[in-house]
């Protein structure tokens, strides 16, 4: 008996972080005036590589500088390099801003994606 309650707890538990991570990622309708081509642009961005950038709530406009021919963009204070295989060169850029797609993982940053301003 006590073997199947822990079993039911985990499975509730394993339930709830499912929702409230789906949560997370929710449009709440802070993206309603967005122009359907910018929405659309950004969920078509796609890496060199073709993996996904993601979508509108994880891109991030941010100021960009060139150093030795590689981008560096600021994320949370700290300039970081954009790996080569992140910048996308060849999706256009409808906002005019460079935008960054970065997650955090393993106690780091990962840069996804990056467009440049001026991108083609």
């Amino acid at each position: 008996m006590t073997l199947r309650l822990v079993r039911l707890s985990l499975s509730l538990c394993l339930v709830v972080v499912a929702f409230t991570s789906t949560a997370l990622a929710v449009d709440r309708g802070q993206f309603e005036n967005v122009p359907d081509n910018i929405r659309s642009w950004f969920k078509s961005v796609r890496s060199p590589t073709g993996v996904p950038c993601c979508d509108i709530a994880d891109g991030h406009r941010t100021a960009y500088d060139v150093r030795g021919g590689a981008y560096w963009v600021p994320i949370e204070g700290e300039w970081m390099q954009v790996p080569d295989k992140a910048v996308v060169r060849d999706g256009g850029n409808p906002v005019g801003e460079a935008v960054v797609w970065y997650v955090r993982h393993g106690g780091g940053i990962i840069i996804n994606c990056f467009v440049p301003a001026d991108a083609a």
